[in-house]
């Protein structure tokens, strides 16, 4: 039988590396402690290095960033078809 990983949340992820630089104990002696496998903390580690480090859901800052800029302009796009409809209402010559 395949035995499950298990999947950290980014707190988790950045208390743990703060214990290693505050405590100045091992590697292997935070791992153990904290029941995770041997090597978490290096690999956590190298990733806290990227600056999209550890984003959750597979998602990287830059993607969430683009996607919110790409509403925000389609609201802005409609906003704008909706005052250019009511300029050419208002501009009409009346009779």
């Amino acid at each position: 039988m395949a035995s499950s990983r298990r999947h950290y949340d980014r707190e988790f992820k950045l208390n743990a590396l703060r214990l290693l630089e505050t405590s100045g104990r091992r590697v292997r002696d935070i791992e153990e402690e904290l029941g995770i496998g041997s090597g978490c903390l290096s690999h956590w580690r190298r990733e806290m290095a990227d600056e999209s480090a550890f984003p959750g859901q597979g998602q990287s800052a830059g993607k969430e960033r683009i996607r919110e800029l790409e509403r925000e302009l389609a609201i802005v796009r409609q906003e704008r078809d909706i005052l250019k409809k009511a300029v050419a209402i208002f501009s009409r010559p009346r009779e």
